[in-house]
């Protein structure tokens, strides 16, 4: 950063993150521009647009506004859509990540606009080292998001900063108020871009499948424990919205999506040391085919030590501890076991 006049073109969504990386690139003597990408073609999707301008003008900064909505459609939501109903739980941000933000929008930015830069909000740090691009985790522990970015290569990094990485959110949302940027008192977004309040993925989901009668079946025993309205609205690990009493808490340790069966059993069913990641995505060429690492199977978790060992587009990962909620659809994702930098990860099958 600091570069006279390098021109830096800022993925935005008119929320907090995204305005204060135009601020903090345009500070730092850049010539910065905005992109929103239109997701899906809803009043919701009409607001974000009109956020982002709204920043833009307050910057005064030129905003591109490119409708991706039928692609979307195609990669993402009909991705959400089918994981559900194969009984998998799906990361629709990872997938988002990979075809838009560092697809089109990416794309966009740098064929069209001309960006040497391309900037987005997230926390997260790049660093060339080693003749390489690689992702360390931000200052903000609690922010930190390798491993949404699991599927970024050499081409994307190399174009990417990311200005909020040394930065805590609340020191973000901060300079938001000092800059009386438009977006300065909105709350944290955490939800599904095209699940609109006050649906839940739930409702989403009932609206697409309908309610679908099945059984609910002890692991270990094979007896029917009461019914259920369809196994695509439960996932492996979950506890709550069960609906049977038990002698013990029930959790859902397996869901057979062909024949609507959701298997539930005890917590100490939840836990297994082993799996397998396809689709697999590395983020620069490693040396070594077998190496300890830190894995995440889901974004909330802390990181355990695990031995992963590589194939040709899969790896095995094999936890030193028991792991709890292995769930099918979700990322597994591996970090360097001395500095914590992304090393790859892939679909948890």
């Amino acid at each position: 950063m600091g570069l006279n006049k390098k021109k830096a073109v800022v993925a935005m969504s008119g929320g907090v993150d995204s305005s204060v990386t135009a601020l903090l690139l345009q500070q730092n003597g850049y010539e910065v521009e905005g992109i929103t990408g239109r997701m899906v073609n809803t009043t919701a999707a009409d607001i974000v647009c009109s956020n982002a301008q709204r920043v833009a003008d307050k910057l005064g900064i030129r905003l591109h506004i490119l409708d991706i909505s039928s692609n979307f459609k195609k990669k993402v939501i009909n991705y959400f859509e089918n994981s559900y109903a194969n009984g998998e739980t799906p990361n629709p941000c990872i997938v988002c990540n990979e075809f838009f933000k560092w697809g089109e929008i990416f794309n966009f930015a740098v064929n069209e606009c001309g960006a040497d830069f391309y900037a987005t909000g997230h926390y997260a740090n790049i660093k060339y080292t080693g003749g390489f691009y690689k992702l360390y985790p931000a200052k903000d522990e609690h922010k930190d998001q390798l491993y949404f970015l699991y599927r970024l290569g050499q081409t994307e990094l190399s174009k990417t900063v990311f200005p909020l990485y040394h930065y805590n959110k609340s020191e973000v949302r901060q300079m938001a108020y000092d800059y009386d940027l438009p977006p300065k008192s909105s709350k944290e977004s955490q939800d599904i871009c095209f699940i609109q309040k006050p649906d839940t993925a739930k409702k989403y989901l009932i609206n697409k499948f309908g309610l679908k009668k099945g059984d609910f079946i002890d692991i270990n025993t094979c007896e029917k424990l009461g019914e259920h309205d369809g196994s695509y609205l439960y996932t492996i690990g979950q506890r709550k919205g069960i609906g049977i009493a038990a002698a013990y808490p029930l959790y859902v340790i397996k869901i057979d999506a062909e024949k609507n069966i959701v298997y539930l059993g005890k917590n100490e069913d939840n836990y297994c040391k082993s799996l397998i990641v396809q689709d697999l995505r590395l983020s620069y060429p490693l040396e070594k085919k077998e190496f300890d690492a830190l894995v995440k199977i889901r974004y909330n978790m802390k990181a355990q030590k695990a031995h992963v060992t590589l194939s040709d587009n899969s790896a095995q990962i094999e936890f030193y501890e028991p792991v709890s909620s292995v769930t099918s659809g979700q990322a597994g994702v591996f970090y360097d076991l001395e500095d914590s930098h992304l090393l790859g990860g892939g679909k948890v099958i």
